[in-house]
């Protein structure tokens, strides 16, 4: 390329670029929340989630009122989730979506959560959007709060 060609093609790039750039500050950036969240908003959020928690630990733990109310039956063997996993260890929630061995294919966390009721707990599998399921989830990811998420890590 000549001398004056790449002068043309950085002087191309560069409109370009101040053009996006205008084009951005002009219109601004989008934002999915225009109004700001207040307080009370969030600590409706947080009180939401916390009760989820809490339902979700109860499960995990093998409440069978809690099991009951939610009409699911997590376990015909009398085991729990947290007899394998205390506290939700080694339930590596970050690391979903992934190859999931024991189940031979690309699975969720809910895959593996319905995995471990239906195997080794005997017990019935619960629908994916069941409050049962996001409350056992809200629970192991609270439990794992602060790792890192290295989803497809096997």
């Amino acid at each position: 390329m000549t001398q004056n060609g790449k002068a043309a093609s950085l002087l191309a790039a560069l409109t370009i670029s101040a053009t996006f750039s205008a084009a951005v500050f002009v219109v601004g950036p989008a934002s999915a929340h225009k109004t700001p969240v207040t307080r009370e908003q969030l600590k409706s959020y947080d009180d939401a989630f916390m009760d989820a928690v809490k339902k979700g630990d109860l499960l995990f733990h093998g409440d069978a009122a809690t099991a009951k109310a939610m009409g699911v039956t997590l376990s015909n063997s009398g085991m729990a989730c947290a007899m394998c996993h205390p506290h939700a260890a080694d339930t590596h929630p970050h690391t979903y979506p992934k190859f999931q061995a024991q189940i031979g294919k690309f699975s969720t966390l809910r895959d593996m959560v319905n995995w471990c009721i239906e195997k080794p707990m005997q017990g019935e599998q619960i629908e994916a959007d069941s409050e049962a399921m996001k409350d056992l989830e809200a629970y192991i990811y609270w439990s794992n709060t602060g790792s890192v998420l290295t989803p497809g890590k096997y």
